[in-house]
């Protein structure tokens, strides 16, 4: 009779335990007990190759089924001597099963994708393209052409030329990767001969030279929303260059620039403008039309006494939302603009003006004087 103890308290899991469970429990265990975390420590290496067999067993649906009908004598005289001697060697067979583990946690860092063949995923793409602020405002439908990288034909990405297939790397067994074992240390890295991939193409591709990718310019159509800002980013899922190994394509990230605009300065969803105005409708008041963004045109009055750098407000005239019905404002700021080359006889009637005025007419410099003032007559005090 086996003086073995049950595998599953060994892992410590109910018999009814799944496969996420039992490898959970594993991987705690393995990276508890595992030799090179305690150098030395005969326990620790016993506990290890303990944990390894039992895992070895469970994880197997067939060897685990005769384990629950026969219990360790279904592996005594046969099975059993070889699922001991791999458990016995924690860097043989035995440490197989912590590589499982070892990938699960460590092959997205490595760039692994985990056993058998090697896909790799594309390279995203970058293209930028210039709108101007008329096409940011109404949205617009692109054509670009973009250089990728894509699945040969001649090979259908293969690599292999037409009647021949890739073998399985004879080096790494199609794992992808190699270790190497001194000590208690145990490194793993690409394999040299496949370069990672897990194939040997005796018979390259004379299109692709057995790369299975090969450089073209396609065309695509992207269609830019109405209300995009500078520095907006549009995803293409899938439309990068494509993966290795038939891996899946990378994607293409479009980022806008939106030109400047000779009359509307952006902020965000609001627009501004600057629209000069004579002295005398400034002073006497009037109206003005400004132009929209959307090509239509639009009334600002101004009452008598406006003053320079005053804004008004159009609500709804600025740029839209994006992916909204709402639209933001549009802000006029008016400039009032001195004359220049005046004739002698409008320099008289300034002259006059300026000697009829009266107290009031300039409040914003008759203010600032009397400013001055105080502060003068304080400086002397």
């Amino acid at each position: 009779m086996s003086t073995k103890r049950c595998y599953y308290e060994t892992l410590e899991v109910e018999r009814s335990a799944n496969g996420d469970v039992l490898k959970s429990a594993y991987r705690k265990m393995a990276m508890k007990f595992h030799p090179d975390k305690n150098p030395g420590d005969h326990t620790a290496e016993v506990k290890f190759k303990e944990i390894s067999e039992a895992y070895d067993v469970l994880k197997d649906d067939q060897k685990r089924a005769a384990y629950d009908r026969f219990g360790h004598a279904a592996f005594e005289g046969g099975m059993g001597a070889a699922a001991g001697a791999r458990g016995g060697d924690p860097f043989g067979g035995g440490f197989g099963s912590f590589g499982d583990v070892f990938e699960d946690i460590f092959g997205q860092m490595m760039g692994g994708v985990g056993r058998g063949k090697r896909s790799n995923r594309g390279q995203d793409l970058r293209y930028n393209l210039d709108i101007t602020l008329e096409e940011a405002f109404t949205g617009r439908s692109a054509e670009i052409h973009v250089p990728t990288m894509l699945a040969c034909e001649s090979c259908s990405g293969s690599g292999a030329e037409a009647g021949h297939s890739a073998e399985t790397c004879p080096t790494c067994a199609g794992h992808g990767k190699v270790r190497a074992t001194q000590g208690f240390f145990t490194i793993e890295r690409s394999c040299s001969a496949c370069r990672g991939s897990g194939k040997i193409i005796r018979h390259p591709c004379k299109t692709c030279k057995g790369a299975g990718l090969v450089q073209k310019e396609r065309t695509l159509t992207v269609d830019v929303p109405p209300g995009v800002e500078e520095g907006t980013r549009i995803r293409l899922s899938g439309e990068g260059a494509a993966g290795g190994n038939g891996g899946p394509a990378g994607d293409l990230y479009i980022f806008l620039s939106v030109a400047e605009h000779p009359i509307f300065q952006r902020d965000g969803h609001d627009l501004h403008c600057r629209a000069p105005v004579n002295f005398v409708m400034a002073s006497l008041g009037g109206a003005i039309e400004v132009p929209t963004l959307d090509g239509g045109r639009a009334a600002v009055k101004i009452p008598e006494g406006t003053q320079p750098g005053r804004q008004f407000r159009l609500r709804g005239k600025g740029m839209p939302v994006l992916r909204s019905a709402q639209r933001g404002d549009l802000y006029v700021e008016l400039a009032v603009e001195t004359p220049v080359k005046l004739t002698k006889r409008q320099k008289e009637l300034l002259r006059e003006f300026e000697a009829e005025s009266q107290a009031g007419t300039h409040p914003e410099a008759e203010g600032f004087m009397a400013r001055l003032k105080e502060f003068w007559n304080g400086g002397e005090c």
